[in-house]
């Protein structure tokens, strides 16, 4: 991949977010999602998981995502509450097999949490070319089909 702003792995989670954001918001104007992850010991990444909230103060668990299994889940996405979103599984999917080309927060060992807020057009528009050019990269398959 070439030097760009998609490299960060918390960038192109929220880009993910943005491109996939009428499917998680469920057709309401605005909304909020936060985007959690967490690290196993061995510091790689664990889990992601993405809560909703379009009324203020109400969250809902759209989807999470494992990179490895237990008794509790398998790997991949999985989405909860009523949520689907084949542009994020799709997203997600490409991302997670490809991860270790996404630099990682400096304190990696922290649980983080991400904010994405609605996004405006033009950030829309900029989520989706910057999604699609950095799936190009990381090969032909992983892009997204034109909208």
């Amino acid at each position: 991949m070439n030097t760009n702003e998609s490299q960060s792995l918390e960038r192109m989670l929220g880009y993910a977010v943005v491109v996939s954001w009428a499917e998680l918001m469920r057709g309401a104007q605005t909304g909020l999602i936060h985007i959690e992850y967490g690290f196993a010991a061995s510091g790689t990444l664990d889990y992601l998981k993405f809560w909703s909230s379009i009324s203020r103060g109400h969250w809902l668990l759209a989807a999470e995502y494992w990179t490895s299994p237990s008794k509790s889940h398998n790997t991949g996405v999985h989405f909860d509450n009523g949520y689907k979103s084949e542009t994020l599984k799709h997203i997600l999917d490409s991302v997670m097999q490809h991860r270790t080309e996404f630099s990682l927060p400096v304190d990696f060992r922290r649980q983080g949490l991400l904010q994405v807020a609605t996004p405006t057009q033009q950030e829309s528009i900029s989520a989706s070319a910057l999604v699609n050019e950095t799936l190009h990269q990381l090969g032909p398959l992983a892009a997204l089909a034109p909208a």
